[in-house]
């Protein structure tokens, strides 16, 4: 347990092109887990192990490994966790965040806070993870340390504190100023950054630094009474020591943000944000407990950091290996587990052996005997577990707290070239839906053909890539197709009564409910039982719920579903033969669409958030084709050489965007794109949704 104390789980996060991968290349590089540098660019990074993302230089899949690192005489175990940047790859940064205690997020000095930044930055606060900000980039033609600093305050809404301050800027950038250790230092380019030096502080930053240093040991002596007492008294007898105690508690309080600075391909400043991750981040023992659900009592209870408490761990993503099959990782949060023995999932009440444990290095695993709380690893043999089930002990279970993920916004039919390989194919995209909860795969009850839906046409694209590659299936692939919702506007109350005579014993429901829009904020099935003086018996009641439930999974204009519903029971009656649970689900269900056809129902449409960075020159062809696209703009706004334009612009409107868009400005724009939320569509542009579904069909 000792060892706790010097264990770091972190993630590394951050908007696309802002050099995750490349900063994790570094790290493996100087804490000696590789002997030569891989790049991103050359298609050679360890963590980018995926053809699929040699060949186009981003990261897809979140990949694991474990390294160590030695600071104030102590040797620290970083399990590290490099998470994918693009936005139709969010699922990879949710359910890292979800199982790590701490992140390093990572900004590009030139593009400061961008879209995605803002995306993961919101994913980290909704699971309390404290975070160290490294401002990468720094040798970049209009790079601006202090400029990224106000765009982390007035974008993020949080509070960084520079610890570090840039020595030059774009092609003068050499090194940092430590403003703990008050100390300049430089990196030897010919050791690949291998070595960095101490030097005199440079004249032109003397006054910023002793400027930043003052309010750091402000701040810091503000935080503890007895460091206000020696800052009056004499503020060079604040230590360093002092200074980063206080800076941690900050930190893991999320009060603060330490910055750091440097340029991960120049192999500068590395070393010190290993030294931060020790220094600020918090290690399990910070977390002292986790909470979770008894599934018998259906209470509360926690589970210490200890190998002594009974076994619990979470299960935060499910993948495929072609060596040793379905790999299974998972967080231990309490407890240890041995390799061959068997765990209880209290999501699904079953009982399964881990055949082995491994420890990840990419995609590379090393077997262990046990592992104990506060690791993170891998099983094989797990057949049943999905991502965000619990692994405990079966004498004391527990369901903790799993991951919510976004619904898919677009879908694509597939079919295999001949028919004998239908099978093959059904069983490849029932492991890659194993592996990606925002993948899912149906077959559609009219045209009888496999449906596939994503988060964007780049994650669609990588799965039919995955299917040919790793499966072995070729496909035919349709048009890609958003994935509307339906809703209801107005309250209607309605009677449905189910009867059916087919000699012998029928089926008999009677139901009287009111069917509406849910309350704001609600999703799902907002489901009041009113009825009284027991009409409907008791053991009936959840079969309605249930029939509504499943109702709700195809709406009544076009088989979309509907996202969020508000029913009331309020009468009914039943047969003291005929009833059973089964008539009255299906008078539920029958109801629904009876109801809903009343009810005013309407189609709505993904909406997404759009930023495209251009030349000033085509600032005018862009906003117009957005308009042409039924964008809304929100602003433009200036950065350096660039302006920057945010829009939200349905995803209907959004099919091959890019191509278009390098057409309209030589290639000279780029634009990146997220959901942002579902809106209601004109009466006109339902009618054309749904003439083309069915005439498409």
């Amino acid at each position: 347990m000792s060892d706790l104390h010097y264990t770091r789980n972190i993630g590394i996060m951050a908007h696309i092109d802002a050099g995750k991968t490349t900063t994790t290349e570094r790290i493996l590089y100087y804490t000696g887990k590789n002997y030569k540098l891989g790049e991103t660019h050359e298609g050679s990074a360890t963590m980018d192990w995926m053809v699929q993302e040699q060949e186009r230089g981003i990261t897809i899949t979140s990949a694991a490994t474990t390294v160590y690192w030695e600071w104030h005489g102590n040797s620290y175990k970083y399990n590290i966790i490099d998470t994918p940047g693009h936005v139709d790859f969010t699922v990879e940064v949710e359910r890292s965040l979800r199982v790590l205690d701490g992140a390093i997020a990572i900004f590009c000095a030139v593009g400061g806070v961008e879209p995605q930044s803002e995306t993961v930055w919101r994913q980290a606060d909704k699971y309390h993870v404290p975070r160290i900000a490294f401002i990468n980039k720094m040798d970049r033609a209009g790079a601006d340390f202090f400029g990224v600093l106000e765009q982390i305050k007035d974008k993020l809404k949080a509070n960084p504190i520079p610890i570090e301050i840039p020595i030059g800027q774009e092609d003068l950038y050499k090194g940092v100023v430590d403003l703990i250790a008050n100390k300049a230092l430089i990196w030897d380019e010919s050791s690949n950054g291998t070595k960095f030096y101490e030097v005199p502080m440079p004249e032109d930053l003397k006054e910023t630094v002793a400027d930043y240093r003052q309010r750091l040991i402000e701040g810091v002596a503000e935080e503890n009474e007895e460091l206000l007492e020696k800052f009056l008294d004499n503020p060079d007898s604040i230590t360093a020591d002092d200074i980063i105690a206080e800076i941690r508690k900050a930190t893991l309080e999320l009060r603060i943000v330490p910055v750091m600075c440097g340029s991960a391909f120049k192999n500068k400043g590395i070393q010190t944000l290993l030294d931060a991750v020790a220094a600020f981040l918090p290690g399990p023992l910070d977390i002292r407990e986790v909470e979770g659900i008894n599934p018998k009592t259906e209470k509360s209870e926690t589970r210490p950091m200890d190998v002594n408490a009974p076994f619990s761990a979470l299960a935060f993503k499910i993948a495929t290996d072609p060596y040793v099959g379905r790999l299974c990782f998972f967080r231990v949060y309490s407890g240890a587990l041995d390799s061959g023995s068997y765990v209880y999932n209290a999501n699904t009440g079953k009982k399964e052996r881990v055949a082995r444990i491994m420890q990840m290095h990419s995609n590379k695993q090393n077997p262990l005997d046990r592992i104990e709380a506060g690791d993170i690893g891998a099983a094989v043999g797990l057949r049943d577990i999905k991502t965000g089930h619990t692994m405990c002990d079966e004498k004391h279970p527990i369901v903790l707290e799993s991951m919510k993920f976004p619904d898919p916004v677009i879908s694509l039919a597939v079919e295999p070239l001949t028919q004998g390989e239908m099978d093959k194919l059904e069983n490849a995209l029932q492991k890659l839906a194993e592996e990606d909860p925002t993948f899912r795969t149906k077959t559609d009850e009219v045209s009888g053909q496999t449906i596939i839906s994503g988060m964007g046409e780049l994650h669609l694209d990588i799965i039919i890539d995955r299917l040919r590659r790793e499966f072995g299936v070729e496909v035919h692939q349709g048009r890609p197709e958003v994935a509307y919702k339906e809703a209801i506007t107005r309250t209607v109350q309605h009677r449905e009564v189910y009867k059916k005579q087919t000699g012998g014993r029928g089926k008999f429901a009677d139901i009287l409910f009111e069917l509406g829009p849910a309350d704001e904020g609600v999703t799902g099935l907002q489901f009041i039982n009113d009825v009284k003086g027991g009409n409907i018996p008791k053991e009936f009641i959840p079969a309605i719920q249930k029939g509504f439930e499943g109702a709700m999974l195809n709406g009544v204009l076009a088989g979309y579903p509907v996202d969020s519903l508000k029913v009331r029971v309020i009468d009914g009656s039943s047969h003291p033969v005929d009833s059973d649970q089964l008539s009255f689900e299906v008078c539920a269900k029958i109801g629904f669409k009876e109801a809903c056809r009343k009810a005013m129902p309407v189609l709505l449409e993904p909406i997404m958030k759009l930023e495209v960075l251009t030349p000033d020159a085509y600032v005018g062809d862009v906003t117009g084709d957005l308009n042409r696209r039924r964008g809304v703009l929100e602003n433009v706004s200036a950065r350096i050489g660039v302006q920057a334009i945010h829009a939200q612009v349905p995803l209907e409107q959004m099919f091959g965007y890019v191509t278009a868009l390098r057409t309209i400005t030589s290639g000279r724009a780029n634009a990146t794109m997220e959901f942002s939320h579902y809106e209601m569509v004109s009466r006109e542009q339902q009618e054309n949704i749904l003439k083309s579904k069915y005439n498409y069909y």
